[in-house]
């Protein structure tokens, strides 16, 4: 399963080889005259990023985790469900807004240190896409499941469907359907996710990302969150980087 989910860290690892080596060259030919450079400061560890305000109460609940011995798979997936169940945040999970036919629709990702990824996309009905992407990681021999397959799959996994909408979303979905204008803007209010970057008390690296996707979307768009080198990458011997924002920006 593994080495069926590493082409991407092959290329990437091509590329960063590449840079390296022209960078060395560079450097030898100016060996006598190139200042020396400052020792590279290793993070503390463990260590949790996340973005935006509504991450604080996700962060809290990964370094429960961390601290309790889980890995760092299962830590962020116990820190993302905090966001994807509060209704308050209304670009993850339950309470998230809805396309523009009043459906909620979900995507994730997740990535370990071992470059092992799971991802789901235009998932509807499960309040926790993380854990779903989790879950195809752990069980099957693919990186991406979508649409109703990513349904079936979840509830193959004891999963519950349920209502996604609530009622302050579906009335912001009611009150959109007057104008019926779709011009997103690039801010925290209407479009924005949550995305979170773990190193644990070994340097393992886990990243994880889960939304509810631009609002008032057309049914069956998905944006850049699940995609793994795009919503999220890793490289344990290098870093990692997460991305948030409009995917068509």
């Amino acid at each position: 399963m593994s080495s069926r989910r590493k082409f991407i860290k092959k290329a990437a690892l091509g590329s960063v080889a590449l840079s390296t080596f022209s960078a060395y060259d560079a450097q030898a030919s100016n060996a006598t005259t190139a200042p020396k450079e400052a020792p590279i400061k290793t993070a503390k560890k463990p260590l949790i990023i996340s973005t935006w305000n509504h991450g604080l109460a996700a962060n809290q609940a990964t370094w429960e985790a961390l601290n309790a011995g889980k890995s760092g798979l299962t830590a962020i997936e116990k820190g993302l469900n905090i966001s994807e169940a509060d209704p308050k945040v209304r670009s993850v999970g339950y309470g998230g807004l809805p396309d523009r036919e009043g459906k909620v629709t979900l995507d994730a990702c997740i990535m370990d240190q071992n470059s092992d990824c799971g991802s789901v996309s235009f998932l509807q009905g499960i309040k926790h896409p993380i854990s779903v992407a989790k879950k195809v990681l752990e069980e099957t021999p693919h990186v991406m499941l979508s649409g109703q397959g990513a349904l079936n799959f979840a509830l193959s996994q004891g999963f519950k469907e349920e209502n996604l909408l609530t009622p302050e979303s579906e009335k912001a979905w009611k009150n959109w359907l007057e104008k019926s204008k779709y011009q997103p803007v690039i801010n925290i209010e209407n479009h924005d996710t949550i995305s979170m970057l773990v190193i644990d008390k070994d340097g393992n690296l886990t990243g994880g990302c889960t939304t509810s996707g631009a609002a008032w979307k057309m049914h069956g768009r998905v944006g850049d969150s699940p995609i793994i080198g795009s919503g999220l990458f890793l490289d344990n011997e290098v870093g990692a980087a997460a991305a948030t924002g409009l995917g068509e920006a």
